[in-house]
């Protein structure tokens, strides 16, 4: 049987940077569950996994497109340093959880702090990056995959955040 759209998979794998850097990994966590083509994961995951069978092996190289998108200049904006909690020292690489209109936590992180303002990227923490994974499909349509995942969505929309620390690629949903 091989993976195709509409399909419940179970997939272990590990993410890492052009640089080797490892960014997330199920390894010593449950496995990633998400139906493909439903866009539960960023799209070049969900093409890679089609076609794969149970037990097979696979690593794969996202382009930036495929990914988390480029870096979005206009989600990167200067503020006040009055307009933040006065209880804490803005530090450049601080994450800092920022509301929506909507409602929505997006989480942003200062990239630069001046004695008048600061700035803040909401960008996902992987926008602008190519991405390599090594994945096995560790299951298709079994009963264990028909369970819903506990919130291992991938994708290029920014709205609830998976992750405490946006160091994961589940960080920004």
């Amino acid at each position: 049987m091989t993976v195709k759209k509409g399909d419940k998979v179970k997939i272990e794998y590990t993410g890492k940077l052009a640089d080797g850097q490892i960014f997330d990994t199920s390894k010593d966590k449950a496995p990633l569950v998400f139906e493909v083509g439903a866009g539960q994961v960023i799209p070049g995951f969900d093409k890679a996994v089609e076609g794969m069978k149970k037990d097979e092996d696979k690593t794969f190289t996202l382009s930036v497109d495929e990914a988390y998108g480029p870096i979005n200049a206009e989600l990167i904006q200067e503020i006040p340093r009055e307009r933040l909690p006065p209880d804490q020292e803005p530090e450049v690489g601080m994450m800092l959880m920022m509301q929506a209109p909507t409602g929505q936590q997006i989480p942003a992180r200062i990239t630069k702090v001046t004695a008048d303002n600061v700035t803040l990227d909401i960008n996902h923490p992987l926008a602008g990056q190519e991405l390599t994974f090594e994945i096995k499909v560790i299951g298709i349509n079994d009963p264990e995959t028909d369970e819903e995942p506990k919130d291992n969505k991938e994708s290029e929309d920014e709205e609830d955040s998976g992750c405490s620390d946006c160091s994961c690629c589940h960080g920004c949903q």
